[in-house]
């Protein structure tokens, strides 16, 4: 069990010896015996407890293709979104004015912003990070393509106007532009010589800038947090920023908690554990089938059990459609591209998956299937009854599909393609998600009963997304992606040359190039229907545009999607100030949340 290694007093034992005091009862004597009078100011000081299943993969953000990662904590972009509403609130910035004809947004910073070593946050920062770091194409950051405007794919422009003021330039009107202004603002002191050097493979020294190896003191942060420690596979220690801006109503300088100790378990069991016996003072999310348990223990455990809407993501299984090479080596075995590629066989495999099975049995009832790429809170999000396709439990369909695709079945049920080979893949997810790890199990059952064979291959999530970003050498998987109400956001899932396009994943610069790779032509389709999405500033047209993209993907299923279940956690009752949001995230506001004196001690 990992245990942080800083912990509160005992308030219990503190209370007796304060008793002594009081009577003046050899307080020196009493003092000199004991060891809790002996503990550093450090110990004392208000720490919350959070975990996570994996190592983080990187200190800088713009190379960050994970959830969770540690910027939640230690950065901030020039606007926010609030979770409870979804409203654009004012973060770096403390406003913004956007010109008539829809293509310049001029923003205003915050006066006296700090970096957290002291030194001032500028406009030169936020035009260093858009400029040098998002825009430059030897920087192979997810965040670009959110940031391509139009069909010609170009970047918006940014420049100062002031010591304080700060424009960005679309060449187009470009609809979900001010809320991707909340990417993260980072540091050019720290930065600018990374980015301009290069290293001998002619790439930036950025690219091996701010890895897990590096001191974590040594990052500059500007959110609420800054990185103080990190012991692989143990803990993520962050401390609160002394330079952070934000003040409450008596001028008190924010956040509340001096340190969040981020401890990484092995898989959720673990979690769960250490959570009932007082280790962690969070629990995010729970799983379903520990509701019922967690919610029996709130009292006596003196926690709380908090329930959102359906979680923010989808979970889905994904086949490999890549037909490049690398090197003249096909990526993908060319009798299972083959399978893989056609239509009709992954539409056998989605009628073929029990989901209504996973939602009652894995899931405990409390999930909900899914058949869109959005999420149902977005407000583009098109529902089965407004005519989205579903793939409803059907083995019998799933058969004859497969039959009249050209497949075929042997003596024994198994199923051959034409030329007799035995369909056989292997499904990968990440290890220590039990529900994942119950899903795929559940899958190579299902898949079974029409003469698939699934070979099943949980990984550490690290080694799954180095397969799934850089070697490319997969079949299948099922994973989630999180989501968010501006289906934009997801450009760099669904354009073709989408850094995190993983299904037929692109060229891209610093990675061994793909020859032969091929773009299907709803694949190219749905690319341009979200560049379309995201011109159009008619709210009624972008529905219709995004209605489509929906139609499409569940047309011909790039992803499968299946089940995901009810945003819960649960949190003690030491922590005041939590504001559970429909779209989940106990530590939203963690500027805002306080700790208490009191201690669970059972």
């Amino acid at each position: 069990m990992v245990i942080s290694f800083m912990r509160w007093v005992d308030f219990r034992a503190l209370r007796r010896w304060l008793v002594v005091l009081l009577v003046g009862i050899g307080v020196i004597a009493l003092t000199a015996c004991s060891p809790q009078m002996f503990r550093t100011s450090a110990a004392r000081v208000p720490e919350l407890t959070d975990w996570s299943l994996s190592n983080p993969k990187t200190f800088n953000f713009a190379l960050s293709n994970e959830s969770p990662n540690v910027f939640t904590y230690t950065y901030e972009g020039l606007i926010t979104e609030n979770a409870l509403t979804g409203d654009i609130e004012p973060a770096l910035a403390e406003s913004w004015e956007i010109a008539e004809d829809r293509k310049r947004i001029t923003f205003t910073l915050r006066e006296g912003l700090k970096w957290s070593d002291g030194q001032p946050l500028t406009v030169d920062d936020v035009v260093f990070s858009y400029q040098d770091i998002y825009l430059n194409p030897a920087i192979p950051t997810p965040i670009q393509d959110v940031l391509k405007i139009g069909k010609d794919r170009r970047f918006p422009t940014v420049r100062k106007v002031g010591d304080r003021r700060v424009e960005f330039t679309t060449p187009e009107p470009f609809a979900p532009f001010l809320r991707i202004t909340g990417i993260p603002i980072m540091p050019k002191h720290a930065l600018e010589k990374a980015v301009k050097t290069k290293g001998s493979d002619g790439n930036p020294l950025f690219l091996s800038t701010w890895g897990t190896d590096t001191n974590p003191k040594d990052i500059i942060c500007n959110g609420p947090y800054m990185l103080d420690s990190y012991a692989t596979s143990q803990r993520v220690i962050f401390r609160k920023n002394p330079y952070y801006w934000r003040k409450d109503d008596q001028d008190n300088s924010q956040p509340y908690i001096e340190r969040i100790v981020w401890s990484i378990v092995e898989n959720r069991d673990t979690a769960l554990l250490q959570f009932r016996s007082g280790g962690l003072d969070l629990s995010e999310p729970i799983r379903p089938e520990d509701f019922e348990l967690l919610k029996r223990e709130e009292q006596r455990g003196r926690f709380t059990v908090y329930i959102g809407g359906p979680r923010p993501i989808t979970t889905f299984m994904a086949f490999n459609l890549n037909q490049g090479r690398r090197n003249g080596k096909p990526l993908v075995d060319p009798i299972k591209s083959r399978w893989f590629n056609n239509v009709s066989f992954r539409q056998a495999v989605a009628y073929a998956i029990d989901r209504e099975k996973m939602k009652n049995t894995i899931y405990r009832g409390l999930g909900t299937l899914i058949n869109s790429t959005l999420i149902p809170q977005s407000p583009y999000y098109l529902s089965p009854e407004q005519g989205l396709r579903v793939y409803n439990y059907d083995p019998a369909k799933a058969r004859q599909l497969l039959l009249d695709a050209g497949f075929k079945y042997d003596s024994r049920g198994q199923l051959l393609d034409s030329d007799g080979n035995r369909v056989r893949f292997t499904l990968m997810t990440n290890a220590g998600n039990t529900i994942r790890e119950q899903m795929i199990s559940q899958i190579r059952q299902d898949l079974a009963k029409i003469g698939m064979q699934v070979d099943l291959r949980p990984l550490n999530f690290n080694v799954l997304l180095d397969k799934l970003d850089n070697t490319l050498d997969w079949e299948a998987y099922l994973l989630a992606m999180g989501s968010s109400r501006e289906p934009n956001d997801g450009a760099n899932i669904w354009l073709p040359d989408g850094a995190s396009h993983s299904f037929n994943a692109p060229s891209l610069p610093g990675k061994p190039p793909i020859e032969g790779r091929v773009v299907a032509d709803w694949e190219a389709e749905i690319g341009r229907l979200f560049i379309e999405g995201a011109q159009e500033l008619d709210e009624t047209k972008r529905k219709a545009i995004y209605a489509q993209t929906q139609k499409l993907t569940q047309e011909y299923l790039p992803w499968i999607p299946l089940v995901v279940e009810r945003i819960m956690a649960a949190a003690r009752d030491r922590i005041e100030g939590i504001e559970y949001p429909e779209l989940g995230g106990i530590v939203w506001n963690i500027h805002e949340l306080k700790v208490t004196d009191h201690r669970v001690i059972d």
